[in-house]
């Protein structure tokens, strides 16, 4: 396979990282499988943090959230802000997709995952991934 110098990205969503941290996860295993083997860039979406914290104090406790935000000071996750542009694509996509309630962090991940031009997002969440047409692909690739 010719090699372009490209690093490969992939957008991660809420339920992988939480899946992460949860080791009694249903997805601990396939995800934490998934980012040993990763050698690209894992890029979080910055709406997935505040749910990701939620999540993670509620059900596993501060220490767990406080390790989690010590992960995102070492850049093992490399976080992208979302803009003007994105609000307004997000605003489209709950529109669209408004029978499907797919929520403003899932907007924001389609969001900047189109204006970044990643076709690939690690989640475990298939219902709402896999309904959405994205504007620069025919569908998401869908990890792990």
């Amino acid at each position: 396979m010719e090699r372009t110098g490209r690093i490969e990205s992939v957008i991660i969503d809420t339920g992988s990282v939480y899946a992460l941290v949860d080791k009694k996860d249903a997805w601990h295993e396939r995800s934490r499988d998934f980012i040993e083997k990763f050698e690209g860039r894992l890029i979080i979406p910055s709406p997935v943090i505040p749910e990701i914290c939620y999540l993670v104090n509620k059900f596993i406790g501060q220490t767990a959230e406080e390790k989690f935000i010590d992960s995102l000071i070492a850049r093992e996750l490399l976080t992208e802000h979302f803009n003007v542009h994105d609000l307004k694509r997000c605003n489209e996509l709950l529109d669209k997709y408004h029978d499907q309630n797919i929520g403003f962090v899932d907007a924001s991940v389609i969001a900047i995952s189109e204006r970044l031009k990643i076709p690939k997002i690690l989640t475990t969440d298939r219902k709402h991934f896999s309904i959405i047409r994205p504007s620069h692909c025919k569908t998401f690739t869908l990890l792990p």
